[in-house]
């Protein structure tokens, strides 16, 4: 049985926010919401302020934004007058975990994108399988998004281990065969590198992606890998005897496994593949 979850909201002063450090290559973030009940065991926003001080156990509770397409929609005229604008979406939140499906905020937000004057450039990063709910506003944006659809390893029992309440490998590998057959750009997005078997590049080959994004907790966590070192994850990799795994260097052995299938060219690692 889960346990149940906090849900709040207000009216945030702004959506909008300035990017920096590891999305330098972003003009701004934009988070639909304020935590994250997958509540990945590796989630260096664990560590951040928003997790670590607020009192809950991260993945316990849930912050919904309110008017948030409004605020976008104004944000955008505002902003889009300094040049030209570059959106994460997200940075410490999924934007289609669980809540989205009663709430459909961060489909409000697509709305205002898909109608807006505004060419900003926007990248979805998430791990769900919800966003094929959207697939009419992704494809009216076209080369205007990307989706990065996270799939850190194509063994299940690993992914049980490290993110219990995601949702499963099978679910995400046909919302990234849907995407790329609808046409959306789409990424693969092994991040953070977890334990996986030969057959991920196979895998990953079968959705049809021709982008994938390599990332690990050493380089991708903003701090090189010191927030994530102290969420006690080596107990994990002994429990399940793969602490070969955790390792600065283990996501080269993935990147030679994918080079099986792939060219080269068309893996990024860590930052590159983030990037607009």
């Amino acid at each position: 049985m889960k346990p149940s979850i906090t849900i709040t909201s207000s009216v945030p002063s702004r959506l909008l926010n300035p990017a920096s450090g590891y999305l330098k290559g972003y003009t701004h973030t934009l988070n639909p919401y304020g935590g994250c009940t997958f509540a990945c065991s590796y989630c260096y926003v664990r560590e951040m302020p928003v997790g670590k001080f607020r009192g809950e156990a991260w993945g316990s509770w849930v912050h919904i934004k309110l008017e948030a397409a409004e605020r976008l929609e104004r944000e955008l005229r505002l902003a889009g007058r300094k040049g030209p604008l570059q959106i994460f979406m997200s940075s410490s939140t999924d934007p289609y975990q669980p809540v989205e499906y009663r709430t459909g905020l961060t489909r409000s937000l697509l709305e205002v994108m898909a109608a807006s004057d505004n060419p900003a450039f926007l990248l979805v990063q998430t791990r769900s399988p919800l966003v094929t709910r959207d697939l009419d506003l992704l494809r009216s944006l076209g080369s205007r998004v990307r989706v990065s659809l996270t799939i850190e390893t194509d063994l299940e029992p690993v992914r049980r281990a490290f993110t219990p309440s995601a949702p499963p490998l099978a679910a995400r590998l046909k919302a990234l065969k849907e995407l790329v057959a609808a046409g959306i750009p789409a990424q693969a997005a092994v991040s953070p590198v977890l334990p996986s078997s030969p057959r991920l590049a196979d895998v990953l080959a079968s959705t049809g992606v021709t982008r994938l994004c390599v990332d690990d907790v050493f380089m991708g966590d903003g701090s090189q890998g010191k927030r994530t070192q102290r969420l006690g994850l080596h107990k994990l990799y002994e429990a399940l005897q793969l602490e070969e795994w955790n390792r600065p260097d283990a996501y080269l052995r993935v990147i030679e496994t994918l080079k099986t299938r792939f060219p080269e060219e068309s893996i990024r690692i860590s930052q590159e593949g983030f990037l607009p």
